[in-house]
């Protein structure tokens, strides 16, 4: 998927004018809004009790462009619960900005496959699309322009009845995903090649334990994890 808007998307803006949901200006994702997400990625402190659940497995890099505020927060909701379907491959773009940084200073391979964090299939019909599938794509696509190898691997899925985690703590998020996340052997990336998980916002991280504890058991390497936003605390640098 481009990171640019098609030409059917161009047209509905022109019929259906699309505000910004930053700022509520007449461009979909103004300049100023966009300028909120940080192309230089900062590592995200996780809960006690979510490290503690994964003391069992490699925790790679942790690491979100923005916090789970402002702009940010309201571009991710508009583009999660209100239709803007359009959102979350321009977010991708900044996503995939930041990962050629990243590659650039070695915290993620040469080679770049995006493993999408999953959602609830009833979420994504709901939504009419997987809105961390879509901004992984752009993120590509975006890495691609760039010169560099890049590409998506939507192996993850949620089975069983997760429920919504809103509301949920850290204990909460973590039993509600426990077992229930899951490999499709379809989307899988090439044999032996490190992969990044990318999520849209991390909150307590269970989400990202229960990915990673699935793609280990499964023999694929995570190099690590961005997400666009967080919710936890930015990690102290000393």
């Amino acid at each position: 998927m481009s990171g640019e808007p098609g030409p059917f998307a161009v047209l509905l803006d022109l019929v259906l004018p699309r505000p910004c949901p930053g700022c509520g200006g007449p461009e979909p994702w103004c300049p100023g809004c966009a300028a909120t997400l940080s192309s230089r990625a900062r590592s995200v402190a996780l809960p006690g009790l979510t490290l503690d659940g994964a003391a069992d497995l490699h925790l790679p890099p942790v690491m979100a462009l923005a916090r789970y505020a402002g702009p940010v927060r309201a571009a991710i909701i508009a583009g999660k619960e209100r239709g803007r379907r359009d959102l979350p491959a321009r977010l991708g773009c900044s996503v995939g900005t930041a990962m050629f940084r990243l590659r650039r200073i070695d915290l993620i391979p040469p080679e770049v496959w995006i493993v999408p964090a999953p959602s609830r299939r009833s979420a994504a019909r709901a939504r009419g699309g997987d809105p961390v599938r879509a901004m992984a794509e752009s993120a590509a696509s975006t890495l691609a322009g760039r010169g560099v190898t890049a590409g998506v691997a939507p192996c993850l899925y949620t089975a069983g009845r997760a429920r919504d985690s809103v509301g949920l703590d850290a204990s909460g998020r973590a039993a509600n995903l426990a077992g229930r996340i899951r490999l499709r052997t379809a989307g899988r990336p090439p044999p032996g090649v490190p992969v990044v998980l990318l999520d849209d916002v991390i909150t307590t991280g269970a989400t990202v334990v229960a990915s990673l504890r699935t793609l280990s058991v499964t023999g694929i390497e995570v190099k690590a994890v961005v997400a666009l936003a967080s919710a936890a605390p930015w990690r102290s640098v000393r």
